[in-house]
């Protein structure tokens, strides 16, 4: 007994004067561990499930290291949401600029905080001020990191250190390093589990793709997904803005579009969804996610025709929709004057833009093999049309604890000829305002 007594005693006193690390967790409702940090750091708030120790020594300012360059910024601490005024995006009242890269694999991959923010440093030091990323992970199985778990017809919200936990970090780590978010909440196609885990679950096997955005069951089950996720960061400023989804169509990965899908299908969806998201959170900005097709029946170009469900201008009218997204990859598009084709894409884009009032992002575009200089090309039309922003796909890191974030073929690597480009194109765009 006295010997029981003792190890409960060391077991308290050890639990007692443990001390988080630097970039560790310490602090949010259910957390059991320690709540003091290191010498140096200072636990602060991010959102009610997850406090950091952050370096600094005091909760007004958190210190975003840059672990490739020689000086430490002083980041003041995040307040305020990103507004919209005209085409353009503000912050408290003073221009914001929208540029960045993607970064979907920021809370999925299980990297440790210092891999996270060894990857927000590579991302700050190209001049970004945004990244998006995914806030979905639909899964049938346990197993490692996701969000979202379905046992036959029933889905619970995983808000473990394996689930949103990881969502947290994320948010935690980008608010630390003074950038913001943009959340995509699903997926069109079938990485992370995406919109056919709902209708398969639901419906059975053999659904067409675009019965979620029809089927009564599949959108009370995405909208009670979507409460969730929103609902617990309604008061997150780090979060820029929710996306409906990441590319939207009427067919899927694996799965065909019924009879009856038309642009209108997607674009009542849309306009369902975004208000759904504007009742239950009031701070946040809305998009769709999509690739910015335009509807033009007739056209020779798949992108012009309307054929994948998308028409572009009809989504910028949706009043609940704050901006508009685009993306462009003509290389794998089978477009072979790419770069010419490119200037036109975002020109169109452009012109949108103007006669709705609103911004639009280039929020998606890549080519593979030798591309500094058609970027340059890509980043110079931007400029002349006055497109509000961008952010390339994708953003990469290297010297991880396991390597470096995922290639695809497109990432942008510090060492990259493009990632000093990017550099130039930050500072011409926050100089334009």
């Amino acid at each position: 007994m006295i010997r029981s007594t003792i190890l409960v005693l060391a077991l308290s006193l050890a639990s007692a004067f443990a001390q988080a690390p630097e970039w560790g967790q310490c602090g949010g409702q259910g957390w059991t561990g320690p709540t003091t940090c290191v010498a140096g750091t200072v636990c602060t708030f991010s959102n009610d499930f997850y406090s950091q120790c952050l370096p600094g020594t005091a909760t007004t300012t958190v210190a975003a290291t840059t672990t490739s360059g020689t000086t430490t910024a002083s980041v003041p601490a995040q307040t305020g949401f990103v507004q919209t005024s005209g085409t353009r995006f503000t912050l408290n009242g003073a221009p914001y600029t929208v540029f960045g890269s993607n970064a979907y694999w920021l809370p999925l991959m299980g990297y440790s905080t210092t891999d996270i923010n060894k990857a927000l440093d590579d991302i700050v030091a190209s001049g970004a001020t945004t990244v998006r990323t995914w806030g979905f992970n639909e899964a049938t199985a346990a197993n490692g990191i996701y969000f979202h778990l379905w046992s036959g017809t029933t889905a619970t919200v995983n808000t473990g250190a394996n689930g949103l936990g990881a969502l947290d970090t994320a948010i935690a780590a980008a608010q630390a390093h003074g950038l913001r978010l943009i959340v995509a909440l699903t997926n069109n196609w079938s990485d992370y589990g995406g919109m056919d885990v709902y209708a398969k679950q639901l419906l059975g096997a053999g659904q067409p793709h675009d019965i979620f955005y029809t089927n009564p069951t599949i959108i009370a089950a995405f909208k009670t997904y979507v409460q969730a996720v929103v609902t617990r960061y309604a008061n997150e400023p780090t979060i820029m803005a929710w996306e409906l989804a990441n590319e939207p169509r009427c067919s899927g990965t694996n799965t065909v579009a019924s009879a009856t899908c038309t642009v209108s299908t997607i674009t009542t969806w849309a306009a369902t969804m975004s208000a759904f998201i504007k009742s239950i959170d009031k701070n946040h900005l809305v998009a769709l996610g999509d690739e910015g097709f335009f509807n033009q029946p007739g056209s020779a170009d798949y992108m012009y025709q309307g054929s994948a469900g998308i028409d572009f201008a009809a989504n910028m009218k949706i009043s609940t929709l704050d901006f508009g997204t685009f993306h462009m990859y003509p290389q794998t598009w089978g477009e072979s004057n790419t770069v010419p084709w490119g200037q036109q894409w975002i020109t169109d884009h452009a012109a949108v833009m103007n006669s709705t009032n609103k911004p639009v992002l280039l929020e998606e575009f890549g080519l593979t093999g030798t591309r500094n200089a058609s970027y340059a090309t890509w980043y110079q039309t931007i400029l002349s049309t006055g497109l509000t922003g961008d952010l390339i796909w994708q953003a990469g890191s290297t010297g991880l604890q396991n390597g470096q974030t995922p290639d695809d073929g497109y990432a942008i690597y510090p060492t990259d000829a493009v990632y000093a480009l990017m550099k130039s194109h930050a500072a011409a765009l926050k100089a334009r305002g």
